[in-house]
């Protein structure tokens, strides 16, 4: 049967009207334009940071490498004289004992903190959550970690009481127990002053890695505990076997952001020790401020400073290899 010519004429008109009222693209619709990349929207947020990192880290560390290479009291037009202070540090026995003493501080911030904290996380979250409640475990963790929220001046100041040779809670406790014998100088004997800052440091430090690694703890599967509770796995076993490997990228981070802090560290010796007595406690960073400050040689202050942050550089970058190698070895 033949259609009438008027519904053969009309068709197009309808075709038209029906491709009209096709649904168009949200941008389309709204009439905005499409937003843009996902990348290009991040990388707005982050001028800002930018910005201040140049301002802030970028610009004088750059005008502190220049400065390396002259000679210069802090007033008046410094003085080129190349590599002679970078020479001047490798016959500077006291520039590399300060190294020697932050070796020492190394340990004490970063390696021990990291091991009791790490056996501190676990017991506070295998052993006392499961037998006095999480509460209770939040309690002691709150406690291990205040030090770190107490402004470092503060904490120097009171362990200057606590270790004073005359009147220092500590001799008194020795003196009061029968050991007398036991009392010292803490912080005024060359022998021992390093050794009790390094005891303050790792005081101050553990509480970081406790609260680190039970964070990292509570992504770790139940069930792998479970299953070593079957097989009869002893405490130290699931803690070997399971924990440490399960959160390693907590450990990195512990590691690395503490040995960086050890490396740098300042505020301690300043106020405990002044990098006395006799430079026994002396340090890169404290040394670097001594030349800058006290003694006015700004270019030789800014030498340590300069082999300083290349060797934090050069030790945050084979952290991040290391961990980026663990990584593709786990895959």
């Amino acid at each position: 049967m033949t259609r009438p010519a008027s519904a053969t004429q009309s068709s197009p008109p309808v075709a038209r009207r029906s491709s009209a009222l096709l649904p168009r693209s949200a941008s389309d619709r709204s009439g905005r334009p499409r937003p843009r990349s996902g990348r290009t929207s991040y990388a707005l947020f982050l001028i800002p940071s930018t910005l201040l990192f140049i301002g802030v880290i970028g610009v004088p560390f750059v005008m502190n490498i220049g400065i390396s290479f002259t000679d210069w009291q802090g007033v008046g037009s410094p003085t080129w004289t190349g590599l002679s202070n970078y020479q001047k540090l490798l016959s500077d026995d006291m520039f590399w004992s300060s190294f020697e003493h932050n070796v020492v501080l190394l340990i004490a911030m970063a390696i021990i903190p990291t091991v009791i904290g790490l056996i501190l996380a676990y017991s506070l979250f295998d052993l006392i959550a499961k037998r006095f409640g999480p509460r209770t475990a939040a309690v002691i963790r709150a406690c291990i970690y205040l030090p770190q929220i107490l402004p470092i001046a503060v904490v120097g100041i009171v362990w200057s009481w606590i270790l004073s040779p005359d009147n220092g809670a500590l001799n008194k406790f020795f003196t009061d127990v029968g050991l007398k014998s036991f009392t010292q100088d803490w912080l005024g004997d060359p022998n021992i002053a390093l050794y009790s800052v390094a005891g303050v440091l790792i005081w101050f430090q553990v509480g970081y890695p406790v609260v680190i690694f039970m964070s990292g703890l509570q992504r770790v599967d139940p069930s792998l505990y479970e299953a070593a509770e079957m097989d009869g796995a002893s405490w130290l076993r699931k803690f070997w076997h399971i924990t440490v490997p399960q959160i390693k990228p907590e450990l990195y981070v512990v590691l690395l952001t503490s040995s960086i802090a050890a490396l740098k560290v300042f505020a301690p010796i300043y106020v405990l020790t002044r990098g006395g007595p006799g430079g026994a406690t002396n340090v890169p960073s404290y040394f670097s401020f001594q030349n800058f400050f006290e003694k006015t040689q700004v270019g030789y202050g800014a030498a340590i400073a300069t082999v300083l942050t290349l060797i934090i550089l050069v030790l945050t970058a084979v952290f991040l290899w290391v961990q980026s190698r663990g990584e593709n070895e786990g895959r």
